[in-house]
């Protein structure tokens, strides 16, 4: 474990760790140089030597004093120690987790992460500002005294050497069964905070539908797994914590028949022997007490394995010699792409920094442009071609899962491709540093994410830096100052969390203010105005048009207006290009476009009607 810990810890922490271990061993080889100096003082009092106790009682006094020295020593250290492996654990996963790929984000990810960097983090904080001690003086002390030992009587320290196996065997027993019921454990704890998360995002989906019942059973099947997975940890630590104490218990019978038998052969003084049988009976102490512990040190470990795997998890691959984009042109060259060989490739090939970069739309990125689930159907891309101009726009058109989203992801180097380039600004995107790739491009997905504070926050989320009167213009550009207007605590209203104080179209025009002030010459637009009412369709609609003035355009249209009025169009089908050109062409073309228009016109029309009722269609 302290390999471990020194592995992830940073210059300071593995500074203190060090100090740490050393302040313990100091202490544990005290503790045992005391341990032994008890035999002297026995051996003395038995005899009836007062003056001699005496010296050796002096002796002692100054050790112990030495001794509790030591560990007043170490235990300030082990207080600093561990607020610096939470500090350090918490900083390095929120950092890696910001740069891993979000293919990685399935569906169970979200209850690991809870429960690591809450009760995993913990766990390992507490064992090493708190069980190294134990641990380590539970091997140091008994070493010590076993070689003083040698120095008294070496037939009784040989004897205690040779239990040595037995303690080892039933510590190793102890620790796999405690490493065993872990592994359960961790399982189903990230199961249930898993299905927790779920329980309260989905609510109002699941209510509407009437199946929040159904959904609590799922819930209570994981919390009961839950339970019974610590139910039967505590039975097999239980079992550990029993096999080590009997272990030393055995070895202690063993040194006290040996001992016995010295003693009746005359070749060992019975004061003697009493002594060093005092001093077997301590000798045990640092073993029972590390056994009452070995349990929690094997989860601590389990929990240290997890979190090193997450932090092994490749991360986005940074340019060695980054090159910045030289315009707001998007350039896709033979782009093939696959959701399910992205998450699993090692050599990262998806980008988290562009979801969590502080830019516009960033929330909305993470929530929108999170990895797809397995079995997905927008999975693939083959053989993509498309060159968007700096200062035009372009639409993408296509059916459900043909692969618009996508592209925009691409873009944005969400994943890295696995065929062909995606050049922005001229650049290959893998040769750009991502901080570079993320100033030049503001995203808005329809899927908004609000941060849990004021609006004016949430704004500023696309500029941090911005003045106040810069954010309060993107603000009126994107229409949030008339949401201000009508609310008590104007631009210090809190959103709540993920921005259910506002509507849908609020929250969009949030996301376009979050665009407007970041002002990236290249705008991811993801249209969400067709479920609007009509007063917010009109003020996003206005937002929008602002947010696309003199930038580079690339719009999942859903919007008939949107597809007239681009550049180009390209129409996706089944990850591929079925035709591309202008509105006009593709309509007189008379191909998968045109009957793509002919639908979407004739959608506009609808109206429901009561049965029996008469009337047009």
């Amino acid at each position: 474990m302290i390999s471990a810990l020194m592995a992830l810890l940073d210059a300071d922490g593995r500074r203190l760790l060090r100090a740490q271990v050393a302040g313990i061993v100091a202490f544990a080889v005290l503790q045992g140089v005391a341990f032994v100096l008890i035999v002297p003082i026995v051996d003395a009092l038995l005899q009836g030597d007062d003056d001699r106790a005496t010296r050796w009682l002096v002796v002692l006094t100054a050790v112990a004093a030495a001794a509790s020295v030591a560990f007043y020593a170490q235990a300030m250290i082990a207080h600093r120690l561990g607020t610096v492996v939470a500090r350090t654990l918490h900083r390095r996963l929120g950092d890696h987790v910001a740069a891993l790929p979000l293919g990685w984000f399935g569906a169970t990810r979200v209850g690991e992460l809870t429960r690591l960097s809450g009760q995993g983090v913990t766990d390992v904080m507490t064992s090493a500002g708190h069980l190294l001690r134990p641990m380590v003086a539970a091997l140091v002390t008994p070493a010590t005294v076993v070689v003083a030992m040698y120095a008294v009587d070496w037939r009784l320290a040989l004897a205690t050497t040779l239990t040595a196996p037995l303690i080892y065997g039933a510590h190793r027993l102890s620790g796999w069964l405690a490493r065993r019921a872990a592994v359960d454990v961790q399982a189903t704890a990230s199961d249930a905070g898993g299905r927790i998360v779920e329980a309260a995002q989905i609510q109002p989906v699941l209510r509407a539908y009437g199946q929040a019942g159904e959904h609590d059973a799922r819930l209570d099947d994981a919390l009961l797994a839950q339970h019974a997975a610590r139910r039967r940890q505590l039975w097999t630590m239980s079992m550990g914590l029993v096999a080590s104490a009997l272990a030393v218990q055995l070895a202690f019978l063993v040194v006290m028949i040996v001992g016995v038998d010295l003693a009746l052969g005359g070749s060992i003084d019975v004061p003697e022997l009493v002594a060093l049988l005092v001093l077997v009976a301590r000798f045990g102490q640092p073993l029972v007490e590390a056994a009452d512990i070995v349990g929690a040190i094997r989860v601590a470990q389990g929990s240290l394995r997890a979190i090193a795997r997450v932090l092994d998890t490749p991360a986005l691959p940074e340019p060695t010699d980054p090159r910045r984009p030289v315009d707001g042109s998007v350039r896709l060259e033979g782009v093939a792409f696959d959701y399910g060989r992205s998450a699993t490739d090692g050599a990262g090939r998806s980008s988290g920094p562009a979801a969590g970069s502080g830019s516009s739309g960033v929330a909305s990125a993470a929530k929108a442009g999170g990895g797809a689930p397995a079995g997905s159907a927008e999975r693939t891309l083959e053989g993509i071609d498309v060159d968007v101009p700096a200062g035009t726009m372009l639409a993408l058109v296509g059916p459900s899962g043909a692969g618009k989203t996508t592209v925009a992801r691409l873009v944005a180097r969400f994943w890295d491709v696995d065929e062909g380039t995606v050049r922005v600004g001229g650049v290959d995107v893998r040769d750009i540093a991502t901080a570079d790739l993320m100033a030049h491009i503001a995203v808005v997905f329809q899927d908004v994410y609000l941060f849990d504070t004021t609006i004016e926050e949430n704004v500023r989320a696309g500029r941090p830096d911005a003045t106040v009167d810069e954010v309060r213009a993107a603000a009126r550009a994107a229409r949030v100052d008339e949401i201000v207007d009508r609310l008590p605590d104007g631009w210090g209203t809190r959103v709540g969390e993920g921005g259910h104080a506002l509507s849908g179209g609020e929250r969009q025009r949030v996301s376009i203010a979050r665009a407007i002030l970041k002002d990236a010459p290249i705008v991811l637009l993801d249209e969400a105005t067709s479920a609007l009412d009509p007063e917010n369709e009109a003020a996003v609609d206005a937002a929008l048009a602002e947010l696309a003035r003199d930038r580079t355009v690339i719009v999942i249209a859903h919007r008939l207006s949107t597809v007239v009025g681009a550049d180009r169009i390209v129409v996706l089908e089944a990850g591929r290009i079925a035709e591309h050109g202008r509105h006009a062409d593709l309509l007189a073309a008379g191909g998968r476009y045109a009957s793509f228009w002919r639908e979407r016109t004739r959608a506009q029309g609808w109206r429901i009607e009561r049965a029996g009722a008469t009337g047009s269609d």
